[in-house]
């Protein structure tokens, strides 16, 4: 069975300011309430949150996640009121975008599809 993956990437630039793994950051972000348990709970780097976090602050309009300093108590960030627009229009479009898999285009090419791919054809002249 063939099936259709879309990928959605928005572009500022040459940056990514948001697609799947920025829009996994965000409610990673939104469920445990700061960059680093965010960070942590997805297997990556403070560091590389951080990053990607500090992209998306940087190519929209308005901030996207803020934060708030460390104490005795610790930081945390929370998506802002723009942010969550922003995931949720994201996610809308995503799924609007998933569920066109049955249009001609797509059947023509899955109907040209194998269900798996062929043994290599290195070495093969033909």
């Amino acid at each position: 069975m063939q099936r259709l993956k879309l990928k959605i990437q928005l572009y500022c630039g040459d940056e990514i300011a948001m697609g799947p793994g920025k829009a996994d950051l965000l409610d990673a972000i939104t469920q445990h309430g700061s960059i680093s348990a965010a960070a942590r709970a997805m297997d990556m780097s403070y560091r590389r949150a951080w990053l990607l976090v500090d992209a998306m602050n940087r190519c929209w309009r308005q901030p996207l996640v803020e934060t708030s300093p460390g104490s005795a108590k610790g930081g945390g960030a929370r998506l802002t009121a723009f942010g969550q627009a922003v995931l949720n229009h994201y996610r809308a479009l995503k799924d609007r975008l998933q569920g066109s898999s049955d249009c001609p285009d797509y059947q023509a090419l899955a109907a040209a599809m194998l269900a798996e791919p062929k043994a290599s054809q290195k070495g093969d002249r033909n």
